[in-house]
């Protein structure tokens, strides 16, 4: 993202006679990405998804066209390609495990006695209408 497009935004919500809280309401980007895409340092604060969601939203609200934006500036509408740090298969649950390794049972034990009670108590009131 180039400091030279974030300028040409800037300049057209000026135009526009828009605060950049008038943007971040409108858009429901926050105004600290706003204020970052029009410095040129959004990628910075983001990852580069969201840089390219947030560009192209806050350019098609500005009235901007993103097929010209695209050619003008094509670095900020590339992303780019991540390598990955492990490979998929055997192992891959646990490099990705709490590095303590603690308390990671612990939701789903909750959750376990939670519709454990649940059965429970809907079985005694299906018994107790039953009754009747």
């Amino acid at each position: 993202m180039s400091a030279k497009m974030g300028g040409l935004f800037r300049g057209k919500r000026e135009e526009m006679n828009l605060s950049l809280k008038e943007v971040e309401n409108a858009t429901s980007i926050r105004m600290v990405y706003l204020q970052a895409i029009e410095e040129g340092k959004a990628a910075e604060l983001l990852s580069p998804v969201y840089v390219l969601g947030f560009i192209r939203q806050y350019a098609q609200f500005l009235g901007l066209e993103t097929e010209r934006l695209s050619r003008e500036f094509p670095e900020a509408f590339r992303l780019p390609q991540e390598k990955q740090d492990f490979a998929y298969g055997i192992g891959t649950l646990e490099m990705r495990a709490n590095p303590q390794g603690r308390g990671r049972w612990m939701p789903n034990v909750g959750w376990g006695a939670l519709c454990f009670l649940l059965l429970v108590a809907a079985w005694y009131f299906g018994k107790m209408v039953g009754a009747f």
